[in-house]
């Protein structure tokens, strides 16, 4: 038996805090099941290069390239280059600030 929404709605006004353009281009960051894994590896492992994260998924190196891409002009994930490579990380600011973000809604 499935319920029924009988009670009444409420409308809610965005927070003057929430900058829902922000909030919209993360959540399109998170929308791909393959950023979402790529994501959980960094939460999981903390930082990774490149190529341990090519290894995640199997897509070409291109693909992963650019949901790398996306994640990071969302602000989150971050990369910071060595020598030769770039080692990526979460961005831990803007993942509290998603959370509180999202949290209120």
């Amino acid at each position: 038996m499935s319920k029924s929404c009988s009670s009444p709605v409420t409308l809610r006004t965005a927070s003057p805090d929430i900058d829902v353009e922000d909030l919209a281009r993360m959540c399109k960051a998170l929308s791909h099941p393959a950023r979402v894994q790529l994501f959980r590896h960094l939460l999981d492992y903390g930082e990774c290069y490149f190529g341990s994260l090519a290894d995640v998924l199997p897509l070409a190196p291109s693909t992963i390239s650019k949901h790398i891409s996306i994640l990071k002009d969302a602000g989150l994930i971050e990369g910071s280059s060595d020598v030769q490579r770039v080692c990526y990380c979460v961005n831990q600011e803007r993942l509290q600030q998603f959370k509180r973000v999202t949290a209120g809604l």
